[in-house]
This record gives C-alpha cells, structure tokens and sequence, in this order.
C-alpha cells in the first residue's frame, strides 16, 4: 500500500518541459535543450585543494562509517557538473572512471540520463518507485533536481528530510535562504541542499554600451536599464544605432516571472499574474519595433549575439550563463575578448541552480551527510569552487570575501568582479510563489505568447491555446 501512495504522489507531481535550471551535459545551464557548454575563460589559477584537516578527518571517518553502512553509492544526475566538482573538490575521492569512482571502501556509481526529452525525469521516477524493492547495492542513495521540478520530488517521501541525516539549522546557517525555500516540502521540512546560489544580472556589450552610450561603466549603464520602462525607451536608442536591446524577448522572461505577486495556480484554476501579462505587453512592442526577436533559447539565431557581428545589446542570467553558456573559449566571440560587463537591470531574479537530495531507503546516510555538508557547507570547499569553476556558491561568508577580493576578476567581463552583484541580487530573491506546475505553466505560455508576437495569431488566441495545452497537462486544472 506505501508503494502504491508513493507513486501515486510522484505520478501526480510529474512535471515536463523546458526552462530548467542548470542542466547541459558539461556545466550548468537552464534549459533541456541547452547547448553544450564552455570552459571559462580565468584570470586566476585554481588553488591547491585543501580542506581543514578537521573536516578530511571528518569525512574519512564518514567515509569508514559508510562502508559499514553499504558498498555502494549510487548518484543519479543529468549531466557531468556535479561529479566534476566532487572529482575536483570532496577530499578523498579517487576517480576509477567518467562514471565510477571511490571514498574509502565505498564504490560511487554515477548514473548519468541527459534531460533531453524529460529522460532524466522519466529515469530517475521509474527507479524511485522500484527502490523500496531494489537490492541494496541498487538503491539509489541520492539524486539531483532542479529548482523547476524540485516540489516534484521534495513533496513526497521519496526524499529524507536532512535533519534524519544529521543535517541541523547550524550547519546550513550560511546559506542564502532562497536555496533552501526551494527544496522544502508543504510541511516546511528541508529536503535536499544546494552548493550553487544562481542570482541573475543584465550582461551587457561594452563595445555597443560605448558606441550609444559613450560609456561602459556599469553604474552609468544601469541607469539607462534601472526599470523597464526605462529599458524599453533605451532599445529605441539601440534601435536606432542598429542594435537589438536583447537577442529574444525570451531572454527577459524569467526575470518578468521571477517577480510576480500570485502563483500560476489558485484553488484550482490556471492565473496569469500581472506582471507575466506586463513582460507580454513590453515584448510585443519591442518585437513590433524590431528592437528585440523571439528567437527559442539555445537556437542559433538566438546565439548570434555572442559575437559582434549579432548586434545584441544585453543578456539575462547568473554567472553561469556568460562563463560557461555565451562562447567565451570561442575566438572570436564577446566573451574570448573580454567584452561583456555586468548590471544589475531592471529586476532582480535567479534562474537555475541544483540540489542534492538524499533517497529515502539509502544505505550510505552517513556518506550522504558528508557530501552534503562538505561539497555545500564547507567554506574553504566554498571558495575553491568560485575560483576554480566560476561559480556563485552557496555561502554567505564565501561569497561575502571573494566580492572584497581584489585579486579576483572576471576575464569575461574584462576583468570586472561582479561578485558584489550578485551578492545584492540573491538577498532580494523571494521564492513564496513556487509551484509544483510552474515548470508546465513557462513553458506553454511562452509557446503560445511566441504566435502572438509573430503576428500568427491575436492575443485572445494565444491565450486560449495556452489554457488549452496547460489543461491538457494538467487535467485538474481548470481556467
């Protein structure tokens, strides 16, 4: 009967579509259908890998708890980010191949599924829902989700809570709150950790910003993108110059639908917030005015504007996005030579990010502690990866420090250190409107809102094939 309420739970909670947060097969990104990724341009070496001889003795001493507990550690994950950075960064992993390795006595078995087509999803659930029967060595021990499917997975009891781990508020008492309001269930219990924080900001050319502007200076662009109003008469500007303010009315979106008031859905029926319908009113006047295009997300009409040549004025995303998503090792491109800087732009938003979540039924707790607390929480791990990797990190008093650095600096953003940015910008981040039909709900809105921009249908029509496709979706839905 507990197997059958299980799948029911999942089985309701399943979740399609695109615009997810960090999922390429090399680094993270935000979409299924996300390009490969780059390797970052660094001004500063990696660090030697050291961690506090407190926290090595620490996790060898959970790594010969864990092969008592079991022999195998089995991770399930859509692409290679997350074994990089335990390869990279969690003391005493070996590495035996791209998909095997060990810690201590114990076997770590990467199960690997790309998104594409939802296959990582379908993969993951069809497991889970073997897992109270699974042998042990089977079993999942713990798996990876992201911020648009989380409540999926979160709000059933396929995942432990982190306190039955041994995880408590102190040891997670440095990480931005937002990362946490992600993966807890609708009993207010935390379920799953994150080592990323992705808070967004408006990357722009400096190139173009000097040749409209007579400036690149951030501060002084800000001003000229501060809300979006002001955004919109500066893409007249931009127009004018033979520049587009943005590749795709796309690319404003998450920020739009980032900041609304209301969820997608309330008591049942599909809701459209206010601010959704404002980024279609702003979009369909800058598509008209052939200031912006709608081009999809990772197509290559979409990434002409990495290069010069593209004409495109700004982008929207976390740090992940221009270091790993924007061509910066290609030559040639804005970012090989240095030539994005970064704003904060109009709103503040996040897009992305990855979570680590234990298994209900894991035989290796004491393990899936360590890396939880030593790859999340451990601040030294912490600021190796934001130097090594280029990531935003999931602790304040890191993060806090790399912003203050001098020596730190961003080649991509020609030598800018936008740390301080994003340190602003994460702290504003509020997350209550989450909803298990989010993902569906972008996605399809998007879709229809893409007819209406192209002229292939008016508004009342786009909208009705949205509610009719989220519907279909979502049968329980009502609009």
């Amino acid at each position: 009967m507990k197997r059958k309420v299980l799948s029911t739970l999942l089985a309701a909670a399943m979740l399609t579509g695109l615009l997810a947060g960090c999922g390429n097969s090399q680094e993270p990104a935000a979409s299924n259908n996300e390009p490969a990724a780059t390797t970052p341009a660094a001004d500063t070496p990696a660090p030697a890998q050291t961690t506090p001889a407190a926290d090595n003795t620490e996790t060898q001493a959970a790594a010969d708890t864990a092969a008592d507990e079991g022999k195998v550690l089995n991770v399930y994950c859509w692409n290679d980010e997350f074994y990089r950075r335990i390869k990279d960064h969690y003391p005493n992993y070996e590495v035996i191949d791209a998909t095997h390795g060990t810690i201590g006595d114990v076997s770590v078995v990467w199960n690997i599924t790309p998104n594409d087509d939802n296959a990582y999803q379908n993969n993951l659930d069809e497991t889970l829902l073997r897992q109270a029967d699974a042998a042990t060595d089977d079993k999942i021990d713990l798996f990876l989700v992201e911020a648009d499917y989380a409540l999926k997975y979160v709000d059933t009891e396929f995942t432990m809570p982190v306190k039955d781990l041994g995880i408590t508020d102190a040891d997670l008492a440095n990480q931005y709150q937002y990362t946490k309001d992600i993966v807890t269930d609708s009993n207010g219990v935390l379920k799953g950790v994150s080592w990323q924080g992705c808070p967004g900001v408006m990357f722009y050319s400096r190139e173009v910003a000097k040749d409209v502007f007579g400036t690149d200076d951030p501060a002084e662009i800000q001003e000229y993108v501060k809300d979006w109003d002001t955004f919109n008469e500066t893409a007249k500007t931009l127009k004018d110059k033979g520049y587009y303010v943005a590749s795709s009315a796309n690319d404003t979106y998450r920020v739009y639908s980032n900041n609304v008031t209301s969820k997608w859905v309330v008591d049942g029926k599909i809701n459209i917030d206010d601010n959704i319908m404002k980024w279609v009113e702003d979009s369909k006047a800058l598509v008209d005015a052939g200031q912006i295009g709608t081009h999809d997300l990772w197509s290559d009409d979409w990434s002409r504007g990495f290069y010069p040549d593209g004409k495109v004025f700004s982008y929207f995303g976390p740090a992940w996005l221009v270091n790993f998503s924007m061509a910066a090792d290609k030559e040639g491109s804005i970012g090989n030579a240095g030539g994005w800087a970064a704003t904060e732009g109009p709103q503040g938003f996040f897009w992305g990010g990855t979570w680590i979540c234990a298994a209900a039924g894991t035989d290796n707790a004491s393990l899936v502690k360590d890396i939880m607390l030593q790859m999340t929480a451990n601040e030294e791990i912490m600021k190796e990866i934001v130097v090594a990797d280029d990531d935003f990190v999931n602790n304040k008093p890191a993060m806090n420090a790399m912003a203050e650095d001098a020596s730190y600096s961003s080649k991509i953003l020609g030598g800018q250190n936008p740390l301080a940015m994003y340190c602003a910008g994460v702290e504003g981040l509020d997350l209550s409107n989450l909803s298990i039909y989010d993902q569906g709900c972008n996605e399809e809105f998007q879709n229809a809102m893409k007819n209406y921009f192209d002229g292939n249908t008016d508004l009342d029509g786009a909208l009705d094939l949205f509610y009719k496709a989220v519907v279909e979706k979502y049968p329980e839905l009502t609009y």
